[in-house]
């Protein structure tokens, strides 16, 4: 199963972010992007692509205990940002960004320690995305637009694996669904 270890923001600040979407999208151009879901907003913590049904057990134990060493901090969704070239445009996070570097590095290392071929380690970097594109776009209107963005801060309090299921309709624009496989609650509350 195709899995990731994330932060989910809050109902209500994923509100907040989807009027600032809608509201991007109704700038010159943005028919030419393909908007991610709501459903879909997330902060990727470690990406962990397929993974044997055998491994997950393992991953599972050591994602629990990277979680209960990691205290609960806070978070906001905050300003814009893109990668490569406009194919993919974001929103950032203001707040404890080295709790939630802390937490990724976590994610990352429970991986490899279950097994799970993770591939190079890069630096975090805290990014939720909101847009795709195939091709290069110059998406710094939007970027421009989302520089004064911040929603309400919140309490970061559990890591999530998700499963992620990709589109196999064939249905132009479909997204991928995503499933919540487990929760475990920060710095051992809960």
């Amino acid at each position: 199963m195709r899995l990731f270890a994330a932060v989910l923001p809050p109902e209500d600040v994923a509100g907040e972010l989807a009027l600032e979407v809608a509201e991007l999208r109704k700038l010159p151009g943005a028919d030419g992007l393909r908007w991610t879901g709501r459903p879909g907003w997330h902060f990727t913590l470690a990406f962990y692509g397929e993974v044997e049904e055998s491994v997950v057990a393992d991953l599972s134990v050591r994602l629990e205990r990277a979680a209960h060493r990691t205290a609960a901090f806070e978070l906001a969704v905050r300003g814009g940002g893109q990668f490569g070239h406009g194919r993919a445009l974001w929103v950032g996070a203001s707040g404890d960004l080295p709790a939630l570097r802390l937490l990724a590095d976590r994610a990352e290392a429970a991986a490899r320690k279950a097994g799970v071929a993770m591939g190079e380690h890069r630096r975090y970097k805290a990014h939720l995305t909101v847009a795709r594109s195939r091709e290069d776009v110059d998406v710094r209107p939007y970027v421009q637009a989302l520089d004064g963005f911040t929603s309400r801060t919140w309490t970061v309090d559990e890591l999530v694996l998700v499963r992620s299921n990709l589109p196999r309709s064939g249905v132009p624009g479909e997204q991928p669904r995503y499933e919540v496989v487990a929760r475990w609650a920060l710095g051992g509350a809960g």
